[in-house]
């Protein structure tokens, strides 16, 4: 048998770290921002009752921060006292490592708590606070490195239930979305925290939704929604390319768009529904390919995957929906799974039912019909059941309020 040299085992422990971490979640909605998460191996069907749990607390704070998971550590925001903001450390098995606080939270009466769930790079970790302030902490060292409130800073106003978005994270720049007069959306330098670049000509409030940063045909595109508009914007210049107009009850648009094939799918609640962006082959230009009120998705968020668009609706009768990506056509729908917020992980649906039921239910994702293959109910907490779960190295980690629950969803 061949020795081993020093360069042969540095590369194999390397590659072993590499592959211990690749399913890590570390930003809102999984590695790519849109609902798909990287576990494989996992269960495709729940026993009676659901998956084992493997631990829960009710330490972390009053919120609606989804889990980041890096490295073994679990990072999730959460409000204690008042209104005063902390970033909890936890190791697998649930046990804290450390709490830093950063600031002031929002005590909107109706959802009070962190909203932003961590962007993590590197040892640093962003996040923004409900109040609109962004934050770029040294994980290692637990500090603030900088902090911009950027509605002071960009005259932004303040919505209804105040800033909601996750950080967007990319080589250089941390985006975020102000709101203010040619700054609906900002770039700022994610060593320092300066300014690099505002939406110039652009002027819209936020609209509660996470910004992600797609690639057409080899170009960056940044996508979000606004108040009122769905966008896309340069990445590296913060020119506007194009903007087509939507308008929804309260100007939330909380889901963010997701993109397949030179698509682009967007969507509301409040049966304004949304529909379906085809973009010019050099990213310039919009046109719309259809439109849907049925799948008038809340904030819970949507999955493509394989030609097929999953929801739920919010007021078009509260159902579990499949449209097809190509025309707009509902496949199927059913009223076992009501609004949800909805991830994807190894062929399989995640949906957290909410404001007040907690149900949490396996399906397939598939075009041929709904199909669940588990269910169990969160019944500890009294907040609303709103936060999307996150699945990381063979765990689903759910939050409610001050409570977060971790079950073993790996196959054996």
């Amino acid at each position: 048998m061949p020795r081993l040299t020093l360069r042969m085992l540095l590369c194999l422990c390397g590659a072993v770290t590499m592959l211990a971490q690749a399913d890590d979640a570390r930003q809102f909605r999984g590695p790519m921002r849109d609902g798909h998460f990287a576990d494989t191996g996992l269960l495709k069907t729940w026993p009676e009752g659901g998956p084992a749990l493997a631990w829960e607390i009710d330490t972390v704070g009053m919120g609606y921060a989804s889990v980041t998971a890096v490295g073994g550590t679990l990072y999730i925001p959460g409000m204690l006292n008042k209104d005063d903001g902390y970033l909890f450390a936890l190791n697998r098995e649930g046990e804290e490592l450390w709490r830093m606080s950063y600031g002031k939270e929002t005590i909107d009466k109706m959802a009070p708590g962190s909203r932003s769930t961590l962007t993590v790079e590197g040892n640093r970790g962003y996040l923004i606070s409900g109040l609109g302030v962004v934050y770029c902490f040294d994980l290692e060292a637990r500090k603030i490195l900088w902090q911009v409130d950027t509605l002071a800073r960009f005259e932004g106003k303040q919505i209804r239930w105040t800033i909601a978005e996750s950080p967007l994270v990319d080589e250089k720049y941390v985006y975020c979305m102000p709101g203010g007069a040619d700054a609906a959306i900002a770039a700022l330098d994610k060593e320092t925290g300066k300014t690099v670049w505002t939406s110039n000509g652009f002027s819209d409030a936020s609209g509660y939704c996470s910004p992600n940063i797609i690639e057409h045909k080899g170009r960056r595109i940044l996508v979000t929604m606004s108040a009122k508009y769905v966008v896309g914007v340069d990445p590296n210049t913060g020119k506007v390319l194009w903007s087509h107009e939507h308008q929804t009850d309260y100007d939330i648009h909380a889901s963010t768009p997701v993109y397949a094939d030179g698509m682009l799918f967007y969507v509301a609640g409040s049966k304004s529904g949304g529909g379906m962006l085809r973009l010019s082959e050099d990213g310039n230009k919009i046109t719309s390919a259809w439109a849907d009120t049925e799948m008038d998705t809340f904030h819970g968020g949507v999955i493509l995957k394989e030609g097929y668009i999953y929801g739920t609706a919010h007021r078009s009768g509260r159902e579990m929906m499949c449209l097809a990506l190509d025309s707009g056509k509902i496949v199927w729908r059913s009223p076992e799974v009501t609004e949800s917020a909805l991830v994807f992980a190894d062929g399989m649906l995640y949906a957290y039912e909410g404001p007040q039921k907690g149900i949490v239910s396996l399906v397939k994702a598939t075009p041929d019909g709904f199909v669940r293959t588990g269910q169990f109910k969160i019944e500890k907490g009294t907040a609303k059941h709103w936060a999307h779960p996150t699945i990381a190295n063979g765990r689903i980690y759910i939050r409610r309020g001050e409570f977060l629950f971790a079950y073993d969803i790996k196959a054996d």
